[in-house]
């Protein structure tokens, strides 16, 4: 567990697994993760790098078990809302519904607070549903998800952008407190010679017109890999992300340049 990120207790649920406990694994694993069907499934499983078995075989498979084990229970009827027993009667919005956003209202939540999530986009999920493309998260795991959260309680308010259609005077009239989980939509441009040329755009841009596209949220995109030469700068999720949807929609060539 020293390699993971969130501290989820690996040895444990592993163990438990391993001995067909899996109501209990699944306890374990909620203890620390939140959404096990996210991370199970998107995650870049730093704890398999610091699995000691690696040091003379294959590491274990954490990611696929942690993602066996809430599928599994998902598949059970496990997975049933838990709204809190007793309100504080404190209201928070939370702005902003990727990860971050979840993450903090489902504990705002468990802790008692009536919590608000805002979302700009048409459907809650921010990276989840609109940066990490279907092949790697299908969006249904995310909407099955978020209505649990709602089940428990929580307040989903979509198409409202923050600054613009509600302003900070308003909400602070309107809640105790304001949780800012905006993300990281600002991309890392590289100033080079002709960085402003024709066909240059950056991959959240790319990965998220695609999901509306799927989504039926657009009729059509205006960013398109069809039948052209691609080249991807960097070599991380998003740049493998981009790789995956350009050969999809039947790119003529592609080629991923690293530092």
């Amino acid at each position: 567990d020293n390699g993971c990120p969130i501290s989820n207790i690996i040895p444990k649920w592993n163990d438990l697994v391993f001995k067909g406990q899996w109501r209990d694994a699944l306890n374990r694993l909620l203890m620390t993760n939140n959404f096990p069907e996210f991370t199970g499934r998107v995650c870049p499983a730093p704890c398999e790098g610091a699995c000691v078995l690696g040091i003379i075989e294959s590491p274990v498979g954490i990611k696929s078990i942690e993602c066996a084990i809430i599928d599994y229970a998902w598949e059970q009827g496990w997975m049933v809302p838990r709204p809190p027993q007793q309100r504080t009667g404190k209201t928070v919005a939370v702005i902003g519904s990727g990860p971050a956003g979840l993450a903090s209202a489902d504990q705002l939540n468990r802790a008692g607070h009536s919590v608000t999530v805002y979302e700009r986009a048409k459907e809650p999920g921010g990276l989840l549903m609109y940066g990490i493309p279907n092949m790697k998260l299908d969006k249904d795991v995310v909407r099955r998800r978020v209505k649990l959260m709602e089940e428990a309680g929580i307040t989903f308010k979509t198409g409202i952008e923050i600054g613009v259609d509600i302003n900070r005077e308003e909400l602070e009239k309107m809640y105790d407190a304001i949780i800012l989980c905006t993300g990281s939509q600002n991309a890392r441009d590289l100033p080079l010679e002709g960085r402003m040329g024709y066909g240059i755009h950056f991959a959240m841009d790319y990965l998220t017109e695609q999901t509306q596209f799927l989504n039926g949220e657009i009729d059509e995109v205006t960013i398109t890999a069809k039948d052209k030469n691609v080249i991807i700068i960097g070599a991380g999720d998003t740049g493998a992300d981009c790789v995956a949807t350009a050969l999809r929609e039947n790119c003529k060539s592609v080629v991923q340049f690293n530092k």
